[in-house]
């Protein structure tokens, strides 16, 4: 069995045009992401997809392998797709290219969680921490059932109560597929309904009537969304390392 992870990477992001690209203490994001990635599966078997060439310079540059992919893509999804179609492999793995904080932890129980359902879906999710505010909607929201699979995903506080809630979950962005399940949500060739309004590419498996199972991870990752997220990160990287160095004193 062959596992591949594929990291999505664009130029033009409406809300941080470039970001793949900038260096969070004096390294691009997007190598950071990867020697997260290479901590999990060996280099040969990583891919960033990009329409950029100056993404695929770059990380080609630093000793990996790169797809150019179209510039009409819709959703990652549809670019890890289109990747997924010229690279052998049984089980392809999403993981963003904007989150320098992943947990290669996360991203080892999202690809056993697969190998053990290869008919499913696989994304991660956790609790939404004390940090963080339900009501926002840069957070997708997942209500999943006994069964740990997915019953919805919402941009708004879902489930709803009667009473205040004291605990939501939320999508951690990482992916598991199989080649067959790709090229279904390639194949649709648009936004669902529900994808569209909520903005959640996830959703599109549900007019495919796939099944997502949902992984519990630990969360902690921070997207990288606006430049002001920069400085975040480069504080939790710094703060990390301190703590390891004191730790192995």
């Amino acid at each position: 069995m062959k596992v591949i992870i594929v990291i999505p990477a664009r130029m033009k992001s409406k809300r941080f045009p470039g970001k793949p690209i900038k260096k969070i203490l004096g390294i691009p994001m997007i190598i950071r992401v990867i020697r997260i990635c290479e901590e999990i599966i060996k280099k040969e078997n990583i891919y960033v997809a990009t329409d950029s060439k100056k993404i695929s310079n770059l990380v080609k540059k630093n000793g990996f392998n790169s797809v150019i992919t179209s510039k009409l893509h819709l959703t990652g999804t549809d670019r890890v797709a289109e990747a997924a179609s010229k690279i052998r492999g049984d089980i392809f793995i999403n993981v963003q290219g904007d989150e320098p904080l992943i947990s290669a932890k996360d991203i080892k129980i999202v690809l056993e969680a697969k190998i053990k359902n290869r008919n499913k879906i696989i994304c991660g999710f956790s609790k939404i921490n004390k940090n963080e505010d339900p009501r926002s909607n840069s957070i997708p929201k997942v209500v999943i059932n006994e069964e740990n699979e997915l019953i919805y995903i919402s941009r708004s506080p879902i489930p709803g109560s009667k009473k205040k809630l004291k605990e939501y979950n939320k999508q951690v962005c990482i992916y598991a597929f199989n080649k067959s399940e790709l090229n279904l949500f390639k194949n649709f060739n648009r936004k669902g309904k529900l994808e569209a309004i909520e903005d959640i590419e996830i959703l599109r498996f549900f007019e495919l009537k796939k099944r997502i199972l949902m992984v519990k991870t630990c969360g902690n990752s921070i997207a990288v969304d606006y430049p002001r997220d920069i400085g975040k990160v480069e504080k939790i990287i710094i703060r990390n390392e301190k703590r390891n160095r004191t730790k192995s004193i």
